[in-house]
């Protein structure tokens, strides 16, 4: 008889254990579907916090190159235009036809600046070339006295983890200086020495107080500069005062 009323309990117990058991397995599932999807709305969320950060990163990367190739290349027509003297046919004609070669190359520039990758075949021929050839134009513009030492040419060393950024470097030197100096004498020293390569750009502007300018945090001078020089490990010495012109020297490693 006891067994009889112990298995019609356990009889009746089975469909709660059974309901438990699949109330249970119910609430863990909609558990697991709940983190499932809290989870892929995470995943979304990165991919979408990652995709803001290339497009920032590579609209910062056009912002940049069109400040320091394309701007630079402007300012310099600009420059070449307003020191043409029309009472000198001769002259006139060679600064107008500069003047046209730089715009061509303004626009050739704007073309490849799609790819972002055009900045890499300007250095292909070694840093000594490429700044040879930024020597080159601005040396066109005939809006300077000009003194260069470019060892670089000789050596035709490469380093394509550092290259660009340091043409890049020499490009906001120069357009600072067509900006903002009002220099009339301009020397450009470039050599390598002891696995280190020096750039050394000095002119006779009206100079200015170096920790003023570094105190400001906005724009895309000189603080744009140190961290170009953070980028490759560098140095980079600045001395200027009001009146006095401006010295910049940068050292970078260059094994």
């Amino acid at each position: 008889m006891s067994l009889i009323l112990l298995a019609s309990f356990v009889f009746l117990l089975m469909p709660i254990f059974l309901l438990l058991y699949i109330r249970s397995y119910n609430q863990h599932k909609k558990n697991h579907v709940l983190e499932k999807q809290n989870m892929q709305q995470i995943f979304e969320s990165e991919m979408l916090q990652t995709r803001i950060e290339v497009q920032d990163q590579t609209m910062q990367s056009i912002a940049t190159e069109l400040h320091d190739n394309v701007g630079q290349l402007l300012s310099l027509t600009t420059l070449t235009l307003n020191s043409v003297n029309i009472n000198d046919a001769e002259k006139a004609k060679k600064k107008i036809d500069n003047s046209l070669s730089l715009v061509n190359k303004s626009i050739k520039e704007l073309r490849e600046l799609a790819k972002l990758l055009h900045g890499e075949q300007l250095v292909e021929n070694g840093i000594g070339n490429a700044i040879d050839q930024e020597i080159n134009w601005l040396n066109k513009t005939g809006a300077y006295e000009l003194k260069t030492n470019n060892l670089l040419v000789e050596k035709q060393i490469t380093s394509p983890n550092k290259d660009l950024i340091i043409l890049r470097l020499l490009q906001e030197i120069i357009n600072n200086i067509i900006k903002h100096a009002q220099a009339t004498q301009i020397q450009i020293d470039a050599y390598l020495q002891n696995d280190t390569l020096h750039l050394k750009v000095t002119e006779n502007g009206i100079g200015f107080n170096p920790d003023e300018i570094k105190a400001q945090k906005s724009g895309m001078g000189l603080n744009s500069i140190y961290k170009r020089i953070e980028m490759i490990d560098g140095k980079l010495a600045l001395n200027s005062a009001p009146g006095e012109g401006t010295s910049i020297a940068i050292e970078i490693p260059y094994p």
